[in-house]
């Protein structure tokens, strides 16, 4: 139980006691009952701080989805009562067939407005207004974004400056993985779930929890690009079947793979650049290095500078599945 609300619940049980002993004072009949008018009093104040823990898991969207429901419900049965079709009749037939409407209709309304609880939240967009009225964009962020990291050095680098809206089904699918008996699984939710503390610490970043919730794990993409659109924003992931489905309903994405290629560098024959030399290639007097992006870089007699740093001009520039193969000869100082 929490410590903060423990205090409050056991001083509200008191009060309901407390209040069965006055209840005593105001009828005087009640003066040889005040005992067990304290005993109903305690009753009572249990029994409605139980019926609160009972309802611990149930949120303040959803309290504002039965409300919304429970209105509409009253107004949709009072509009069908007085119609012409119930102006004439039995009193006694046409009162039934009103408290039938108003149970039935409005306990319908609340279900439905149960069910669409996500969509009855993005009936107020989800929007911060800014001076000037201008509205933050928003980029809803998936768990395999969350897990590749590179999220967190976009945003400390300030280039990335929209509002970053995490679901609550993406924590708990992380919080999932995290938990895994497979050892490679438990590194990527635990790399996840860092990644999303690294993000809360960056001072300048708009970070959103959404409350959204998913019945089954396979309806995980579906309900982000319907977040996405709900709420005119854009899609971030590295999954490119999620790009896809996305592209597919017409929401405007961002693939980090598709950033980390295109922020590869164009290089040029003739250019001078400075590598690590790391081991030994294949031809005699070769060695090997590699750049940022993976590019591997061939350098021509160069295998006893292995282990430093040394300047090289490109000679040659070829493409290879991962990335690009760049044959270049040592500088000599």
């Amino acid at each position: 139980m929490n410590r903060t609300l423990l205090p409050i619940r056991l001083v509200f049980i008191a009060l309901c006691a407390a209040a069965g002993w006055l209840v005593c004072y105001t009828i005087r009949d009640w003066d040889n009952f005040r005992w067990l008018a304290v005993t109903i009093g305690l009753a009572i104040g249990i029994l409605v701080v139980l019926v609160d823990i009972m309802l611990r898991g149930f949120s303040l969207r959803g309290l504002s989805a039965i409300t919304f429901g429970l209105g509409t419900g009253i107004l949709i049965s009072y509009m069908i009562s007085r119609s012409p079709l119930l102006k004439e009749g039995d009193p006694q037939i046409i009162y039934l067939v009103q408290l039938a409407l108003f149970v039935v209709v409005t306990y319908l309304c609340t279900v439905i407005a149960l069910r669409g609880k996500d969509e009855f939240n993005l009936v107020i967009p989800y929007v911060r207004f800014v001076p000037h009225e201008v509205d933050v964009p928003l980029v809803v962020i998936d768990t395999s974004a969350l897990i590749d990291g590179r999220i967190v050095r976009i945003y400390q680098t300030g280039f990335l400056s929209a509002a970053l809206v995490v679901p609550r089904f993406v924590m708990t699918e992380l919080q999932t993985i995290a938990d895994s008996n497979d050892p490679k699984k438990q590194t990527r939710g635990r790399r996840g779930i860092e990644m999303l503390g690294e993000l809360r610490k960056i001072k300048n970043i708009d970070l959103r929890i959404h409350e959204s919730e998913v019945a089954k794990r396979q309806d995980i993409d579906a309900k982000l690009v319907f977040l996405a659109q709900s709420m005119r924003a854009k899609l971030l992931t590295t999954d490119y079947n999620l790009s896809k489905l996305a592209e597919f309903h017409g929401v405007p994405w961002l693939n980090l793979n598709q950033l980390g290629k295109a922020m590869r560098p164009e290089l040029v024959i003739g250019e001078v650049i400075e590598v690590e030399l790391i081991k030994a290639g294949k031809e005699e007097g070769q060695a090997i290095g590699y750049l940022d992006d993976s590019s591997m870089v061939v350098v021509n007699a160069a295998r006893q500078h292995i282990g430093r740093i040394v300047p090289v001009e490109i000679t040659s520039v070829l493409p290879s599945s991962s990335g690009k193969m760049v044959f270049a000869c040592l500088i000599e100082e």
